[in-house]
């Protein structure tokens, strides 16, 4: 797939668009919103048998990270096996699909993040409908993002990086899980608002992307919190900012890259888990019931924290909503800055 960005207007949006592109639920005043079921009867025998988790990138990033942590916790509530499928490739696209052709019996589940937000206006041709082929059954959370550099890279603030990248255009590589992927759209963000020319190297998965980071073949990116977590712990990543419009609770000393040297600068990612839209509603109710409780344990929530997951419990119409939101936000945004997947 290549794609073509309009420079100048993809400046113009996207600096105007920052504080609109937030991918957090713009969920109704509270008293108005839909309560997250907690409770619902079990559909007779379901689940008998293993639960396929899909999962639309490869091993490694934060999706699959997410999935095999809540999975694992939920597979305990339903008393089968969640199984953990990674399909990477086509922008997440390619696993997204088996899902909505998937059989509407609950033994084909997704943890999918708003890049599918985006594929509805990247690609002009998708084999699903986003907003018609599939059952919304639990946001799970929202996380902001991390600017990461190789330790190798000179660079120990935001405000050395951009010197460094203003100083030799193109000279900085940075990955991401694909070509009009969150990670994508968000570093031509921070490139606009920085006023920088950094070389774009899109890899079939954010795993493999952070993974060359760590390794030196290429020298940065904003990755998910999640993900580099661990490897920034583990000093085999130097974190410079985080993405959001505050700080994260998982590293209270790093600054937002906002405030680090690129103002405006404002970006954080949502995960749920959906299904095929055959699913029965009994059985949506039901495995939203069972994610929301999984997800109101005080363990794992501590566990997504440390990893800077903050949990979003919503009902599944909720999600909805915000899955139709960030279609048209983001579809308007990419439309407006000239990216087209061909």
């Amino acid at each position: 797939m290549h794609i073509s960005i309009t420079l100048p207007l993809l400046c113009g949006v996207l600096a105007a668009s920052a504080a609109t592109a937030q991918t957090k639920a713009k969920a109704p005043a509270k008293g108005k919103e839909t309560p997250p079921p907690m409770e619902a009867v079990k559909p007779g025998a379901y689940p008998d048998k293993p639960i396929r988790f899909m999962v639309p990138f490869a091993p490694g990033g934060t999706t699959d990270l997410i999935a095999r942590m809540v999975g694992q916790k939920m597979s305990e509530s339903l008393g089968q096996a969640l199984v953990i499928d990674n399909r990477g490739g086509g922008g997440g696209t390619i696993a997204t699909d088996i899902v909505a052709k998937a059989a509407g019996d609950g033994y084909t589940l997704m943890m999918n993040h708003q890049g599918m937000t985006f594929n509805a206006t990247l690609y002009t041709k998708l084999p699903y409908d986003t907003l018609n082929d599939f059952a919304t059954i639990a946001m799970v959370g929202v996380t902001p993002n991390v600017l990461v550099v190789n330790p190798g890279v000179a660079a120990k603030s935001v405000k050395e990086l951009v010197a460094l990248a203003k100083s030799k255009p193109k000279s900085i590589n940075y990955g991401t899980g694909g070509v009009g992927s969150s990670a994508h759209l968000a570093v031509e963000l921070f490139q606009r608002l920085a006023g920088v020319q950094l070389q774009h190297v899109p890899y079939k998965g954010a795993g493999p992307s952070l993974t060359d980071t760590i390794g030196g073949q290429i020298q940065m990116m904003i990755a998910t919190m999640p993900a580099a977590a661990g490897h920034i712990r583990g000093n085999r990543l130097r974190a410079l900012g985080v993405s959001g419009a505050k700080k994260s609770p998982a590293f209270p000393e790093l600054p937002t890259i906002a405030e680090a040297g690129v103002p405006g600068y404002d970006y954080t990612t949502w995960y749920g888990i959906l299904g095929p839209r055959a699913l029965p509603a009994n059985m949506v109710q039901y495995l939203a019931a069972v994610s929301n409780k999984t997800l109101s344990q005080k363990d794992l929530r501590e566990k997504l924290s440390q990893q800077g997951m903050e949990v979003e419990l919503m009902a599944p119409d909720k999600f909805a909503d915000v899955l139709r939101s960030d279609v048209a936000r983001w579809g308007k945004i990419i439309r407006e800055a000239g990216i087209k997947g061909e």
